[in-house]
């Protein structure tokens, strides 16, 4: 731990959307800042111009938002580091990548891209490294008098010194890991156009934002050194480095992708944060789950609760090995958190998913009954919200169902006529009841089918199919008072018609 607060960052680059890994990375950083009475800063690096992604800025933070990782400085909070977006700092990176030119840790580059191809093609024919062959860090004054009167472009490039030393550096999660300066080129810090790269950018503002520890994807290890070198040139106190294990996929075969994962069984699972938002997952077991994912609360508890991993984060106790995206236990978990809600917790959840399935406003929704009076009956049912609509969508259909299979009407070992007499017979009895409750419902269909001489199990066959149209359903007795004597006994009856019309 260096001697001054904490403060961290996910600086994202708004060239896509929230990626599961990088969402595990920004929770990483929010649990050690909250553990440690830090600040958590969002910081947007938007250099790359070409590929921006118009409303990836909204996908990060309404997911940062949804997994509970408020932010304390950055976009649309503001502080006293600003700005945060990289864009709007062009000024301060040509301040310092000038400044480092001055001291001697930089020079101007004006090779022209023909000409770095053309080394890089003599590299290849003798199956030399590749990379740049530091022509311009050995120009004359003279020399670079002569391209700076021609207006020739120029980029920033980093001079790596010593040349043939080394650069080692301790990683909070990984230790001592040194380079050799032999396979470092002197990398670009500042392009022709004034645009920074990532390792000028990234240095610089950690710097001025006077970020404590930077927790990052192993992704970047390989640019470690650059940064280290950078922190050494400017004469700057460096953070303390900790570099996250990647994810694999499911299957533990190679790196979970930024545009697909496979499954244990083969099948594709989605990698973007907005597509589990969308597919009905909890942020509660979204954060447990992504927790558990190169770290452990106490080594053996599966489920917890942000509080607690808030209580217990810390960066030693990350596993530097890779891990793999265990698909299933997300599904599980988000199973578990579902059935520890409130009713009315978990109707609110549902209202929208529900809602938008059938075609719906969320207030047309919330102005019915049925959706708040079921969602006991299926919470036991679903591992997701957004399995609800399809067990419930037979509520909110106010015609009559469509039967494009009549065959499914028909009971188990029995025959249309049968099935024609037991949807008449369930008719009479619960239009005959005096009250409709479930207590009413149960005792007379069990009595019916014991008229008939069935078994109850072919009879609620019957009756579920004609009332849901489906095989499955929540618990029929409830689903029957819910649905109302109106809409039951048309169901019912116009069940019996397309039974006895074969």
């Amino acid at each position: 731990m260096p001697d001054r607060p904490v403060r961290v960052r996910f600086a994202p680059s708004p060239t896509g959307y929230l990626h599961i890994g990088s969402a595990r990375s920004a929770l990483f950083n929010w649990l050690f800042a909250r553990h440690s009475g830090g600040q958590f800063i969002l910081r947007i690096e938007d250099t790359d111009q070409k590929r921006l992604v118009g409303d990836a800025l909204d996908d990060f933070t309404a997911g940062l938002r949804w997994l509970g990782c408020q932010w304390d400085e950055g976009p649309l909070v503001g502080g006293e580091h600003g700005p945060y977006f990289q864009s709007q700092r062009l000024p301060i990176y040509r301040h310092w990548a000038d400044w480092l030119v001055a001291h001697g840790h930089a020079y101007r580059c004006y090779c022209s891209e023909e000409r770095l191809e053309q080394v890089r093609q003599q590299q290849t024919e003798r199956k030399e490294q590749t990379g740049y062959d530091r022509h311009c860090r050995y120009l004359t004054p003279e020399q670079r008098a002569v391209h700076e009167a021609a207006g020739d472009p120029c980029v920033i490039r980093l001079a790596i010194e010593p040349l043939n030393g080394s650069t080692t550096f301790h990683d909070a999660i990984r230790g001592e890991i040194t380079f050799e300066h032999s396979l470092l080129q002197d990398a670009v810090l500042l392009k022709s156009d004034g645009w920074p790269t990532y390792h000028l950018a990234a240095v610089v503002d950690d710097h001025l934002m006077e970020i404590s520890h930077i927790m990052r994807s192993d992704e970047w290890l390989s640019s470690a050194p650059l940064g280290v070198l950078l922190y050494q040139a400017f004469g700057w106190e460096p953070p303390v480095w900790a570099h996250l294990p990647v994810i694999l996929n499911p299957n533990g075969k190679g790196k979970m992708s930024k545009r697909h994962a496979v499954g244990a069984d083969g099948k594709s699972i989605p990698v973007l944060l907005k597509d589990y938002i969308a597919g009905g997952y909890l942020p509660e077991a979204m954060v447990n789950f992504l927790a558990n994912i190169g770290w452990s609360l106490d080594g053996s508890t599966e489920v917890f609760t942000p509080e607690q991993a808030m209580a217990a984060f810390a960066i030693a106790d990350i596993n530097p090995a890779p891990g793999a995206f265990p698909y299933d236990k997300l599904v599980w978990l988000n199973g578990v958190y579902i059935r520890q809600l409130e009713h009315d917790d978990l109707y609110q959840r549902l209202l929208p998913f529900v809602a938008q399935a059938m075609g719906m406003s969320v207030e047309a929704m919330a102005a019915r009954p049925e959706l708040r009076l079921a969602t006991p009956l299926i919470q036991e049912r679903i591992k997701t919200l957004a399995e609800a609509a399809p067990m419930l969508d037979f509520f909110f259909i106010d015609s009559l169902l469509d039967y494009p299979d009549p065959q499914m009407l028909i009971g188990e070992k029995m025959s249309a006529a049968q099935t024609v007499e037991a949807l008449h017979g369930s008719a009479a009895a619960l239009a005959a009841l005096p009250d409709f409750d479930r207590e009413s419902v149960e005792a007379s269909l069990r009595a019916l089918s014991d008229q008939l001489g069935l078994k109850i199990r072919q009879l609620l066959h019957v009756v579920r199919v004609a009332l849901t149209g489906s095989k499955v359903s929540p618990p029929l007795f409830e689903a029957i008072v819910i649905l109302g004597r109106q809409r039951t006994l048309a169901r019912l009856a116009a069940a019996e018609r397309v039974v006895g019309s074969q």
